[in-house]
């Protein structure tokens, strides 16, 4: 895969790279270059299904598509899970007509410019969720509590990803020419942290992109 990186998250105005990973919803591949000159694209870059936050934000884009769809704009996900991993986990939580694709390297991430941080960097954090978390709980001890909750089991291809530098993530709607004209990307700050766009920020992006 021919990509470069670059030091800081693409913005309204950039090029999107082209990247070519493993499809999850589907054999073959899934390269970026497939809906240039074709469709507008929201690509949502994530961390691995490990991430009980990521898989929300799947599920989002999932329930957000046909919307899209009516505003000529295809949707793809892509989290840093290996393929067979991640597909095995998409045949018992199915997501229609979503495309999802695997990138355990994260070479897409780096292609848009989100950045990796040092666990100590992450492990500082304090995450607060009343209703969800009994107390303010670290990052490691908040996943493996929704984790738990959610009923996701580790496997050892997900603890292959969690031992990594985290991953920041991003959404990014590219318009037919794939340049970016609106993106979403992740904070790493209290109350910033885990967060996604609003549907409604979303849908105005997509109404504004000339099709």
């Amino acid at each position: 895969m021919a990509t470069s990186n670059v030091d800081r998250p693409l913005q309204p105005g950039d090029r999107a790279p082209n990247v070519v990973l493993d499809a999850i919803s589907r054999e073959g591949k899934i390269s970026l270059d497939d809906f240039r000159g074709r469709s507008p694209l929201l690509i949502g870059l994530f961390r691995g299904l490990h991430c009980p936050f990521c898989r929300r934000h799947v599920a989002a884009m999932a329930q957000l598509k046909a919307a899209l769809h009516e505003k000529g704009v295809e949707c793809l996900a892509v989290v840093n899970t290996p393929v067979e991993r991640a597909r095995l986990y998409f045949r018992y939580h199915p997501t229609p007509d979503l495309l999802a694709a695997s990138d355990p390297e994260r070479a897409s991430h780096r292609a848009f410019g989100l950045r990796e941080v040092g666990m100590d960097t992450v492990m500082a954090l304090r995450v607060h969720l009343p209703g969800e978390l009994p107390e303010p709980m670290d990052v490691v001890a908040m996943n493996e509590f929704l984790n738990k909750k959610e009923g996701y089991e580790i496997t050892e291809a997900d603890q292959r990803m969690m031992a990594r530098r985290a991953q920041l993530v991003g959404q990014f709607l590219l318009d037919r020419a794939g340049i970016v004209r609106w993106s979403f990307t992740e904070v790493l700050e209290v109350g910033y942290t885990f967060r996604a766009p609003s549907p409604e920020e979303l849908m105005s992006a997509a109404s504004q992109l000339q099709h």
